[in-house]
């Protein structure tokens, strides 16, 4: 499969009837990097995520997923998401819900959970329903769902809220390895640390832009 190698946002706006929550944003993403959106609330974060993962359109602008151009439907075979809600299917175990992502993107589901599940660690929840996970589990199991496919770009909105050390060592680990391997990653964060632990690029938000982070401000100043 091709990978993305950049993805590049030129001019993206994004309006909710009256309210614009992108305002001419443009923007470059590497593969094999990892990238943080940081900024105060409504600065248009998880929007801009939202569109680069196609979930919603452009009112404005494009987004172009290089070498394969700007078609969505193309984009989505490369794209694995970790929402801020895992939207895992509650009365499903863990292995049934990453089998369900396996099958989705063609992918062999015994092989898939044989791979993936002891990366996030959760083969002892194999046969657990996600509904009565705690939030740490059901985001590993939602990480393992994204990554059954290897993509090429994976997104991931606030998925440090409500883990504890364990699990956020954990999910670290991970985007690291995902890095090494050349995926090209994004991640909504307001945690403190979290760009330097990871040696990450900041894109900070404000107000629907792109502006540029103040060298003297530490990560943990970006709000949710």
């Amino acid at each position: 499969m091709t990978h993305i190698e950049r993805i590049e946002v030129r001019g993206v706006t994004r309006s909710f009837g009256a309210t614009l929550a992108l305002r001419g944003v443009s923007t470059t993403f590497e593969a094999g990097t990892i990238s943080l959106l940081e900024g105060p609330n409504g600065a248009g974060k998880s929007t801009l995520l939202a569109v680069i993962g196609t979930v919603l359109r452009p009112t404005s602008g494009s987004v172009e997923y290089v070498p394969i151009g700007d078609d969505p439907e193309r984009a989505r075979e490369h794209l694995g998401w970790v929402a801020h809600d895992s939207h895992c299917y509650r009365e499903l175990g863990a292995r049934d819900n990453v089998a369900l992502a396996a099958r989705i993107h063609g992918v062999d589901p015994k092989r898939a959970w044989e791979r993936v599940a002891p990366r996030v660690d959760i083969e002892h929840l194999a046969d657990r329903a996600v509904g009565t996970l705690s939030r740490g589990q059901r985001q590993r199991v939602a990480l393992a769902r994204a990554l059954v496919h290897a993509p090429s770009v994976l997104l991931l909105d606030e998925p440090w809220t409500g883990l504890d050390q364990r699990s956020s060592d954990l999910l670290e680990r991970v985007l690291r390895e995902e890095r090494a391997r050349g995926a090209l990653i994004i991640v909504v964060s307001h945690g403190g640390g979290v760009a330097e632990r990871l040696g990450a690029r900041r894109v900070r938000l404000e107000n629907g832009r792109v502006v540029q982070p103040r060298e003297d401000a530490p990560a943990s100043q970006a709000s949710p």
